[in-house]
């Protein structure tokens, strides 16, 4: 019988290899569908948040409210009308429940159709005029130096359209009430653009300051003497006379230069007067 050796003995170490990384479930595919199914909502809610009025955002969210009823045409009853139907809204002067711009009623609250809704559609009306005023200057050189004399903007009382003096190109003649064609331009012109809306209009003439040495001072009559030449020019024009709803001259108590005898503060304001004014 042999002897063992010295040598050390030879361990043999079988290792079992696996090929691929395994199977580790689909968890992560539906985690990842549902973090780009939330993006696209988010973006769709910016989207749409950029792209409405704030009469239509009222509308979808009607749509998600089941208190609401989502058609106009719904049947009545002890629902969400309240046993009134959906044409009650037309006999409620009978009713003594007639409503107004400033006092919706019920109906018109739950269409989102309030005083607040209607104010701001006037208001984007006036602005629409502002901006075709403005865009009217690219039509002719004519045209483009005669808005030159114009600055509107919109205030509470409504759009107020400022026609005014420029050293060397006045609108009237002399320190008369004649008016001169550029002004007969500009008349027309406030005139086409008036047509869009159905507001009244107010008139309003401005003179600078005279000397206080001049024994009759002109500014009050030359105030409104140059305010009823402008509706003289815009009634000619094809305007309306029955929007006009006054005509005033206010001499030079409401100066816009800081020097009263600046030709700046020769102006008229014609201003669109909003509808509860």
């Amino acid at each position: 019988m042999a002897k063992p050796g010295n040598g050390a003995p030879v361990i043999i170490k079988r290792k079992k290899i696996i090929a691929g990384g395994g199977h580790h479930g689909g968890a992560w595919k539906v985690a990842y569908a549902d973090f780009v199914t939330a993006m696209m909502a988010f973006f769709l809610l910016m989207w749409l948040l950029n792209a409405t009025t704030e009469q239509q955002r009222k509308g979808i969210a009607d749509f998600f409210n089941p208190s609401v009823p989502v058609s106009r045409v719904s049947g009545g009853g002890d629902g969400a009308f309240g046993g009134d139907d959906v044409f009650s809204e037309n006999t409620l002067t009978k009713k003594g429940l007639g409503s107004t711009s400033m006092r919706p009623s019920e109906e018109k609250q739950a269409r989102g159709d309030t005083g607040t809704d209607a104010q701001e559609r006037e208001t984007q009306s006036l602005e629409q005029i502002a901006k075709e005023l403005r865009a009217r200057g690219g039509e002719s050189m004519t045209m483009e130096q005669a808005l030159r004399h114009v600055v509107t903007r919109v205030t509470d009382e409504g759009l107020v359209i400022e026609v005014f003096d420029l050293p060397g190109a006045p609108l009237f003649e002399g320190d008369g009430a004649v008016p001169r064609p550029v002004l007969a331009i500009l008349a027309r012109t406030l005139a086409e653009s008036f047509v869009i809306v159905a507001n009244p209009l107010a008139i309003q003439g401005h003179v600078r300051s005279y000397p206080i040495t001049l024994i009759d001072n002109p500014t009050w009559a030359l105030s409104s003497a140059r305010a009823h030449a402008m509706r003289g020019l815009i009634e000619d024009a094809g305007f309306d006379p029955t929007r006009i709803q006054r005509v005033t001259g206010f001499a030079d108590r409401r100066l816009t230069d800081p020097d009263p005898m600046a030709p700046r503060n020769n102006r008229l304001e014609m201003i669109l007067l909003r509808k509860d004014r």
